[in-house]
């Protein structure tokens, strides 16, 4: 095997590990609702969705759909709105990240359950199973999301609970 090869394989083993670090320090800014901080992790054309498919209607259903700007306004309003507290935690696991050097991009996909401890009594239940599909730019010193989909199987989030997952 030959040097460049080998550079090559190590290279993109450290864009991974960069990508999957970015993946897990956004879950923790998020849990800490720390969404300035998640939302510096994000490039200036960061575009962001929460989406299901509902088979009773047969269709896509849309939660959130912003850029950058609109997450933005979202997160300096989310203090002004009558949300539910209750906090999440995210479990996650980076399933798989593919580099595209020619794009200076890598896509990533992952495997997210939210929960949420009741503020009276403590119980943890289940909020929230999908998958992020993301898009992470590699331009860079660092990488920064580009885009976030989140693909969810729940389809009943409930009310109060209006910021990124």
């Amino acid at each position: 095997m030959s040097r460049g090869a080998s550079q090559g394989r190590e290279d993109s083993g450290a864009i991974v590990d960069a990508v999957r670090d970015l993946i897990y320090r956004g879950c923790l800014l998020l849990d800490q609702n720390d969404f300035q901080g998640w939302l510096d992790l994000c490039a200036p054309e960061f575009h962001y969705t929460i989406s299901a498919y509902s088979p009773e209607i047969r269709r896509e259903v849309v939660w959130l759909d912003h850029d950058h700007e609109g997450m933005a306004s979202l997160i300096r309003m989310l203090p002004k709105h009558n949300s539910d507290l209750t906090p999440l935690t995210r479990h996650a696991s980076v399933y798989t990240v593919e580099n595209d050097p020619a794009a200076k991009e890598a896509r990533a996909v992952t495997s997210v359950a939210i929960f949420s401890t009741s503020l009276d009594g403590g119980a943890t239940e289940l909020f929230a199973v999908g998958r992020y599909h993301d898009v992470l730019a590699l331009d860079g010193p660092a990488p920064r999301l580009k885009r976030r989909g989140v693909r969810l199987e729940t389809r009943s989030l409930g009310i109060g609970k209006h910021w990124p997952l």
